[in-house]
């Protein structure tokens, strides 16, 4: 019961079909089990529906609500919800991230570009920029931001991999404005990860097998030769969110394997 008596706002709770949980709805059951009440966010409403559908089969108590980040008035619509469903907002996680039709920098075009770091980047922004005046007013609150490992590695999706370094550095500028405050903000940078939105669309945009995509994945990965999984990012996000962290902010996690301490 770390998380007892909170509230919390996850956005992009619900997640892609597949036959793994995503980063986003495990995050929303781990905090529900730990004894928040949570408001799910997604761009798909049905699939927000669905993990607080299987939050209350277990007995607790979340919200579902359909907002598209990337739209004007979207984080003023989720905050607005947020209070009047929980009343407050103890801790905020920003789970957003598309790719697609991304590529290195003499291929990638200005549309995709304009797409991802608008999604990836400007949206949590806002969101931030909603949620930040009522962690102020409470006296505190946790972010977590969900970064990636390309934020500081990788060559070949320029859009993504600066985004998501646009994500770090909005992480530890708004850990320091807010300091003074009580509000702590901290990333998770996850590396190769079996999820849904990873393994399955990676192998449809190439038009593979999930199984070759996955052991692929799997054999670049150090420690036991293995990707994490949803519930590696869940109980990181878990404990920054918690009071256990209450003297951590500003700090990017790598929660990899290890493929971010090995070098050559």
């Amino acid at each position: 019961m770390r998380l007892e008596g909170k509230t919390a706002i996850v956005v992009g709770a619900g997640q892609t079909p597949g036959s793994t949980i995503g980063n986003g709805r495990a995050i929303a059951l781990r905090f529900v089990r730990e004894g928040a009440k949570v408001l799910c966010v997604d761009r798909d409403g049905a699939r927000a529906e669905e993990t607080a559908a299987m939050v209350a089969k277990e007995g607790g108590t979340a919200f579902a609500f359909s907002a598209d980040i990337a739209k004007p008035g979207a984080a003023d619509a989720i905050v607005a919800e947020a209070m009047a469903n929980l009343g407050r907002i103890d801790i905020l996680v920003n789970n957003v991230g598309i790719g697609g039709r991304d590529g290195p920098a003499h291929k990638l075009s200005e549309d995709s570009f304009d797409r991802i770091m608008t999604v990836n980047l400007k949206a949590m922004w806002l969101t931030i920029k909603a949620v930040v005046p009522m962690m102020r007013e409470a006296g505190g609150g946790a972010i977590v931001n969900i970064s990636s490992l390309a934020s500081i590695a990788g060559g070949n999706m320029l859009a993504y991999e600066v985004s998501k370094a646009g994500v770090n550095r909005l992480t530890t500028h708004v850990a320091q404005s807010n300091a003074r405050h009580g509000v702590r903000c901290n990333a998770i940078l996850p590396g190769l990860m079996d999820t849904p939105m990873a393994v399955a669309g990676i192998a449809t945009e190439r038009g593979g097998n999930e199984e070759e995509v996955r052991q692929a994945r799997n054999a670049r990965v150090p420690l036991g030769g293995r990707m994490g999984s949803a519930w590696d990012t869940a109980n990181a996000a878990l404990f920054l969110a918690s009071d256990e962290a209450k003297f951590i902010t500003g700090v990017l996690l790598p929660v990899d394997g290890g493929m971010s301490s090995r070098i050559g």
